[in-house]
């Protein structure tokens, strides 16, 4: 019931999933990432608990289907599942399990895989992955966005549309990026909307938050109140 793409950029260190389903709030139940070590998407029928899994797997060095494996052994809902991973080593798996629905399956290149479940066909995962090879000029997210909106021409989710999103992280133990739309008449142009206003007015400060490299981030009061001078807000700190 879902379609998903996962990415790692090593130029950047970035991992990535963007994902649409025609089900309500996608982006709380099947993207996953973790800072240095994989993205992963768990959907069809989704065990939330599969990702976390996996990605303590490769955490360990394992390789993506290994770690796959490992996660699914214990979960006897396997035949329902699909899931894939992509890790730092741009190496990707997928497992799609023999009782999902048609047209159900996945594709990957180096440092990306597609997967989706309940699809119009395989056109939605090869127009995917095609599109998302051929926007290497792109900012990550905006190449994953292309890549969905591909995905979605050639078919997208056989039952329709209702819910999109998007999760990043580089170098942090959350996100930089983490977008949703959780029920929406055509949520891949409502997720496009919302990347623009996060490229807009939240990622050019992502180097002035709080971070590994500074637990402070940028505080210094007479600086940010010469930026609203600046942009003409009136709001003004306590002193």
């Amino acid at each position: 019931m879902t379609w998903s793409i996962l990415a790692h950029d090593p130029a950047t260190g970035a991992f990535a999933v963007a994902v649409a389903t025609c089900n309500f709030a996608v982006g709380a139940s099947c993207p996953f990432v973790r800072s240095g070590v994989g993205a992963v998407s768990t959907q069809s029928f989704t065990n939330r608990y599969l990702a976390p899994a996996i990605l303590d797997g490769l955490a360990r060095g394992l390789a993506p289907a290994d770690a796959i494996e490992g996660a699914l052994a214990g979960d006897r809902g396997r035949p329902i599942r699909q899931v894939h991973a992509v890790d730092r080593h741009g190496r990707a798996a997928a497992w799609t399990g023999g009782n999902c629905v048609e047209w159900c399956g996945d594709a990957a290149a180096p440092g990306v895989s597609v997967a989706g479940n309940m699809l119009a066909g395989p056109a939605v995962v090869q127009e995917t992955l095609a599109a998302f090879q051929a926007g290497a000029d792109l900012p990550l997210p905006e190449r994953l966005m292309a890549a969905m909106e591909a995905g979605e021409a050639a078919g997208g989710d056989r039952r329709g549309r209702q819910s999109a999103a998007m999760l990043l992280t580089t170098t942090e133990d959350f996100p930089d990026l983490n977008l949703r739309v959780d029920d929406h008449r055509e949520p891949l142009p409502e997720l496009r909307r919302l990347l623009g206003l996060w490229r807009e007015t939240r990622a050019p400060f992502l180097g002035e938050a709080p971070r590994k490299a500074d637990p402070s981030g940028h505080c210094d009061i007479d600086a940010i109140e010469a930026g609203w001078i600046a942009r003409g807000v009136t709001l003004r700190f306590r002193r």
